[in-house]
């Protein structure tokens, strides 16, 4: 039992650093993608005040958007992989 234990607690920690990282990664790239559309619409640069609100408001519609909660996904599907493991295993 104090196995299984263990295997929960360093599996959670590992999957919340894979997880740390997925969504670190996703943020930079929908950030940068926010940037590259500024500067191909204003190739000029515009207005560094608008550009950066032009920015945050794309992040903000990102931190609502399903793409950013299927990094959920991270802890789901290794677990479920698990338990029908673990199940397979033990059914025979």
């Amino acid at each position: 039992m104090i196995v299984l234990l263990r295997l929960f607690v360093f599996g959670f920690i590992g999957l919340s650093v894979v997880y740390l990282l997925v969504s670190v990664y996703s943020r930079s790239i929908r950030r940068e993608k926010l940037e590259k559309r500024w500067d191909a619409d204003h190739p000029d640069g515009g207005d560094p005040a608008a550009r950066d609100a032009y920015i945050e408001t794309g992040m903000t519609e990102y931190h609502h958007s399903l793409r950013r909660r299927l990094i959920v996904l991270v802890y789901v599907l290794p677990l479920l992989a698990m338990a029908v493991i673990m199940y397979f295993v033990n059914a025979q």
